[in-house]
């Protein structure tokens, strides 16, 4: 007696212990027996289990691809984003320098306008003392 693939009690490898002592009387072995329950040597088992595992396998790398592929947008998301936000900062950097230049070009005249402020006074108050005008606010001389 053979036992062909899909006769007998099915196909699961959890009875193997069990079936060996259904047919321990026939005359088979323990390889052919496991063989036959578990799958293994059958006619299209073998070309079948090669489909499944290429099948899984393409089915893995599809889903490789979409994480990939969404990983990437969303990198390409956050770059733009990082982009749009540098430029933002520059444009304000460019404008606070250019705030920076103007104040600093108005201090510098403002600088200069009280030099000769300073001089002016400076002449107005020697010729008035000149004329005989005596400073009262001032303790030293």
């Amino acid at each position: 007696m053979t036992i062909k693939e899909g006769q007998g009690i099915g196909t699961s490898c959890r009875l193997f212990p069990w079936i060996l002592l259904l047919y321990k009387d026939v005359n088979l072995n323990d390889t052919d027996i496991t063989n036959a329950y578990c799958g293994k040597n059958g006619l299209g088992t073998n070309e079948e289990m090669r489909k499944d595992a290429i099948s899984l396998l393409a089915e893995e790398l599809s889903l490789q691809k979409d994480v990939a592929d969404d990983n990437l947008q969303r990198t390409k998301a956050l770059i733009t984003g990082a982009k749009k936000t540098s430029s933002h900062y520059q444009k304000e950097a460019e404008k606070c320098n250019a705030g920076m230049e103007t104040c600093e070009e108005a201090r510098e005249k403002a600088e200069a306008g009280l030099i000769e402020e300073c001089k002016l006074s400076a002449l107005w108050e020697k010729r008035a003392h000149e004329h005989g005008w005596k400073d009262e606010r001032r303790v030293y001389q």
